[in-house]
């Protein structure tokens, strides 16, 4: 009989982006189970999780290729008995930095003290459009790379570069557009205290598209998912603009 762990992990018919999310999650379930408990075997996994062995594995093979785990020979103490030991999966460095709870913790810290001593909101503010900034320039090359059809596709996957698991994708009528998701946010923590966070990325996904957007959901107000809308742009509207910039209206 199917695991009704696994049968939630691939529902028939499902969309694409939703299984993806939903795998996502599973896996974030295997690392932090391996955060919480240490190195475990396939068969420890399983039963804490509710999953088959199976899945479990197909999971890890999947964590081992980003380099959150790695697979390891357990650790016997006392009389090792026969047969080979049992193969056990460990974070990885990278892994670990995944879970930063105390450097969430050290940021929210240091955003208050900023906020307290350096000039309010606004000084958290202008921290964050600097951070974003920084960031922004391999955004940018990387859209100019991609053409002007596809830059939201490749904004998406500069974003996913830097941890965000991002996807774009039209957006539902009757809206004339394309929505940019963010299904992971590596700030989200910190950002729940201080909006400026996602004020901040937002202005930087205009400037970076040439369009006014609109921020839907985000993680940190307690949505699945950061959609952001991007109005489709009429290039014909776009060059005559261009034309009629610095002119005074007749």
């Amino acid at each position: 009989m199917k695991n009704v762990g696994e049968a939630r992990e691939t529902p028939a018919g499902a969309p694409q982006e939703e299984f993806a999310t939903g795998e996502r999650s599973t896996r974030n379930r295997i690392a932090r189970s391996v955060l919480d408990h240490g190195p475990s075997t396939v068969a420890e996994l399983a039963g804490r999780l509710g999953l088959t062995h199976a899945a479990v594995r197909r999971h890890l093979d999947a964590l081992v290729a980003d380099d959150v785990v790695e697979a390891r020979e357990q650790r016997v103490y006392g009389t090792r008995t026969r047969g080979r030991p049992a193969k056990v999966f460990a974070l990885t460095d990278c892994g670990r930095d995944a879970f930063d709870q105390s450097y969430d913790k050290l940021a929210a810290d240091a955003l208050k003290w900023i906020a307290e001593r350096e000039g309010g909101s606004e000084a958290v503010a202008a921290f964050a459009r600097a951070r974003i900034a920084s960031q922004a320039r391999a955004y940018r090359e990387a859209m100019e790379a991609a053409g002007p059809d596809r830059r939201t596709e490749a904004l998406a996957r500069a974003l996913s570069a830097d941890g965000y698991a991002a996807t774009a994708r039209s957006a539902p009528l009757p809206r004339k557009g394309e929505q940019l998701c963010q299904h992971h946010c590596p700030v989200a923590h910190v950002a729940e205290q201080f909006p400026q966070l996602c004020e901040a990325e937002t202005e930087i996904f205009a400037d970076l598209l040439g369009t006014h957007v609109q921020r839907l959901a985000t993680i940190a107000h307690g949505d699945g998912v950061c959609t952001t809308f991007i109005p489709k742009i009429s290039h014909t509207t776009d060059n005559a603009s261009a034309r009629t910039a610095g002119r005074n209206p007749a």
